[in-house]
């Protein structure tokens, strides 16, 4: 559309500019013929005079006469005078009155047309001028951007350009942030499979002394008992390997955007209570009760499974790290969205902790023995796919404090 507009312009202008050199070269013409035409009717009345002096008052009033008719619109004197046409009777033609100004009306007319070629040509010129530069200008942005440099491409106004300027942009920008993108992906695939590698490390290290000292000789008692201690020691080595592997295949599957999240009206208590209830035997064991109150009937539009998963993560931290005392839920709704938190009685975050607690592969200060972190990640990662943001911080009377906020839109 941008191209057809412009051919129209040039076009338009071209056509002006010829009417332009044409309406001079006519007017410079004209004036030329005029003043021929006047110098060849005074030599004639002149050589008249010369041979018939007593003509002159006749001449005279033949010319006073001829330029009354022709001032009052009246062409009776200019039409009789075709029609006796006496010139032609004597053997002239117009071509013998002509001769003498066709060289010189020809030679304006080439000059009014060399006028209009040369105005042309020089619009086109400068047209092609600035398209030459514009190309330049953006094929210089293109081969510095190849070379490594991220600029701001500087806008140049209004042309044909305008649009194919901002779409390079445009495009130079994103693929500028997908690389960025990619090289910030390989150096966390490189991390995560660093911190995986710690991870499985501990394991098969406990299960590679187990296995040496089954290698022992040992009485028939002792190696009863010692029998019993490496099957547990081996039994939990095998869960933490079961859990770290259930926890990178969620990972992976949000990382490639394959986790499906079956999204429906969920009641935030009945979330509360199943996530409490799943955890009673953790919960019993280290003498911590979860405490979920009834708060009225509140809806959050999420997947009720993961999302539990979530909320239970969040839980078996306090249960963890609480410190014997108790976990206490609470939840409140609002036109924007609805927040649920969950608290503990413990000492709270360490103050270092507090920015990496959702890193995954990330150990807090206070983490327990066979902590692999990714629980909190996880957790976050399950919520913020929901629409849902997640904090952490400590509370002010003391104990650790997860706020969730789950978006109406």
């Amino acid at each position: 559309m941008n191209e057809q507009k412009n051919m129209i312009l040039v076009f338009r202008w071209s056509v002006a500019v010829s009417l332009i050199a044409s309406f001079f070269a006519v007017m410079l013409a004209f004036s030329m013929y005029s003043r021929i035409q006047f110098n060849q009717m005074n030599a004639i009345f002149c050589e008249m005079l010369r041979q018939e002096p007593e003509a002159e008052d006749l001449l005279f009033s033949t010319l006073k006469e001829y330029k009354k008719n022709q001032e009052n619109g009246n062409n009776d004197f200019t039409d009789n005078a075709a029609r006796e046409d006496v010139l032609s009777a004597w053997g002239y033609r117009r071509s013998d009155f002509a001769a003498l100004f066709y060289g010189k009306h020809l030679a304006v007319s080439a000059a009014g047309c060399l006028v209009g070629i040369f105005l042309f040509v020089l619009m086109v010129y400068r047209r092609n001028h600035r398209e030459a530069i514009r190309i330049r200008a953006l094929t210089e942005y293109l081969e510095q951007v190849n070379s490594g440099k991220s600029l701001i491409l500087t806008a140049f106004g209004e042309d044909k350009f305008s649009k194919l300027e901002d779409e390079i942009y445009k495009t130079v920008t994103f693929l500028c942030q997908t690389k960025d993108e990619a090289m910030q992906a390989k150096n966390d695939f490189a991390q995560n499979l660093s911190n995986i590698a710690h991870q499985i490390k501990t394991p098969l290290t406990s299960l590679s002394l187990i296995m040496q000292r089954m290698g022992q000789d040992l009485d028939k008692d002792d190696q009863k008992q010692m029998q019993r201690q490496m099957q547990k020691q081996v039994q939990r080595q095998v869960e933490r390997l079961m859990g770290l592997e259930e926890a990178l295949l969620v990972l992976a599957k949000i990382d490639a955007g394959t986790l499906v999240l079956q999204k429906e009206e969920t009641d935030v208590f009945t979330l509360l209570v199943l996530a409490a209830d799943n955890l009673q035997e953790l919960s019993d064991q280290f003498g911590v009760p979860i405490d979920v109150p009834e708060l009225g009937q509140m809806a959050i539009t999420a997947d009720l499974d993961w999302t539990m998963e979530a909320i239970m993560n969040l839980m078996k931290n306090g249960i963890e790290h609480g410190s014997g005392g108790r976990i206490h839920c609470s939840y409140a709704q609002n036109p924007l969205y609805t927040e649920i938190l969950i608290w503990d009685e413990g000492e709270g975050f360490a103050a270092e902790d507090i920015l990496h607690l959702f890193e995954r592969f990330y150990c807090g200060k206070n983490a327990g023995e066979g902590s692999l972190g990714i629980g909190l990640a996880l957790a976050k990662e399950i919520i913020e796919s929901q629409n849902g943001t997640i904090q952490a911080r400590n509370r002010p009377e003391g104990g650790a404090l997860f706020e969730i906020h789950f978006y109406c839109h």
